[in-house]
């Protein structure tokens, strides 16, 4: 049943409404998927958490063996995002094709155990746990641009990613109490997380399976209206090639979540045990701005919180490269890197989805995803190698550069967006 379009209420009345009139508004299926991204992201930010510990005290990896890993970890499988897509428009079956994807991630948390301190298979895990990503994420948003009505899409995504960073709030201070109780740097420590993570993991999926609806008018969608030929007309429309190339200049310019908090832990001499901390701040920053900055972003314009959020993360590199230290600088980083993610992770979503047929949602958002993602991959190796080459505070400062570039590039590129699409 399209249980997003039951007793919504008119579009005149959101502004009069708070929080409960949004939720009301963006349906109940933006609710269930919302809930499956929670429990996912307990379970992931359990292990990503506890990650950079990992390699780096469990395994001693240095920055550029780590930026590998960690390229490996968001950008590898990028191209697994296409098949994703394509096969979840093909078929029409998007919550299908995302639960495969859970179910993919759900088991790598196993493979985690499995691997112990073998480099090699740990890529491979990673590898996995990232394919899982890759064949959900596109599918998932693609079931919530098809749930609510365009001038509602970014307060959709603002509560979808809040719910979500619920989760990625929880996780980390799940992951601080079994690290205080087994021990940081036991093996047994990261082995009791990775198989609570992957029960977690579960139950995200088995609400997925029970809560969650693909919609129902998407059944009538002629199956030749998705081909080969179709999917790459896509990239004919200026607007969204224009939005892949500010998705890929952006990508380029943010460096992965460990490498900002093992800076961030260096520069306070934080205890080992403590590191989860840092990811329990930004997403507190992100759980509190999420909401507010989607319904933002649409009275505003999508571009501009995006800009706005990829400000805030200039701001974090440019506090890396500073000779700030303490407690101020942590606190002042984490704020900014939340109100980063807050401002751009479904803003960008939202900007992209009336750029896309229905029939192609899929397929075209995984086409912003996979280009975001491949960028991503680049600069964590990109940084990596800086960082061993030239030291931590050239490598952020190089990172600052690029970013006061990507945002200039995506000023002009985006300058005549106007969040309007139309059906191809």
């Amino acid at each position: 049943m399209y249980l997003s379009t039951i007793d919504r209420p008119r579009g005149g009345d959101h502004a009069r409404r708070g929080m409960r009139g949004t939720v009301a508004a963006v349906g109940t299926n933006v609710l269930a998927l919302g809930t499956v991204s929670l429990l996912t992201d307990i379970s992931a930010e359990m292990v990503t958490a506890v990650l950079p510990l990992y390699f780096a005290l469990a395994l001693h990896m240095g920055p550029a063996a780590y930026g590998l890993m960690d390229g490996l970890y968001t950008g590898a499988t990028a191209l697994l995002r296409l098949v994703g897509g394509y096969a979840a428009d093909r078929t029409r079956r998007r919550k299908a094709v995302a639960g495969a994807g859970y179910g993919i991630s759900a088991l790598a948390k196993l493979g985690l155990v499995a691997a112990g301190s073998s480099v090699p298979a740990l890529g491979a895990v990673i590898v996995a746990d990232r394919a899982g990503k890759g064949l959900r994420t596109a599918p998932r948003d693609a079931l919530i641009t098809l749930s609510v009505p365009e001038p509602l899409l970014g307060r959709a995504f603002g509560i979808h990613r809040t719910m979500d960073s619920m989760g990625a709030f929880a996780g980390p201070l799940a992951a601080l109490g079994l690290l205080a109780v087994v021990g940081a740097t036991s093996p047994a420590a990261f082995h009791a997380l990775f198989l609570t993570s992957f029960c977690i993991a579960a139950a995200g999926l088995l609400a997925l399976a029970g809560l969650a609806r693909d919609p129902r008018d998407e059944r009538s969608v002629a199956p030749a209206a998705v081909s080969f030929r179709r999917a790459g007309a896509l990239l004919r429309s200026p607007a969204l090639r224009r939005l892949l190339c500010a998705a890929g200049l952006l990508g380029l310019a943010t460096v992965g979540d460990g490498f900002v908090y093992l800076l961030l832990m260096r520069r306070q001499s934080m205890p080992a045990g403590w590191f989860p901390l840092m990811a329990v701040g930004t997403n507190l920053v992100y759980l509190l701005l999420a909401a507010p900055l989607g319904s933002l972003a649409d009275r505003l314009g999508r571009r501009t919180v995006l800009l706005a959020g990829y400000g805030a993360l200039l701001a974090v590199y440019l506090l890396l490269s500073s000779p700030l230290s303490g407690a101020r600088l942590t606190v002042a980083a984490l704020c900014c890197y939340g109100t980063f993610y807050a401002a751009t992770d479904g803003v960008l979503m939202a900007l992209a989805g009336p750029l896309l047929p229905t029939a192609l949602r899929t397929t075209g958002l995984a086409c912003v995803q996979t280009v975001q993602a491949l960028a991503y991959f680049g600069s964590s190796v990109a940084f990596g190698l800086a960082w061993s080459g030239w030291g931590s505070t050239a490598a952020t400062a190089a990172a600052a550069g690029a970013t006061l570039l990507a945002v200039t590039a995506t000023a002009v590129l985006l300058r005549d967006h106007t969040d309007e699409g139309a059906e191809a």
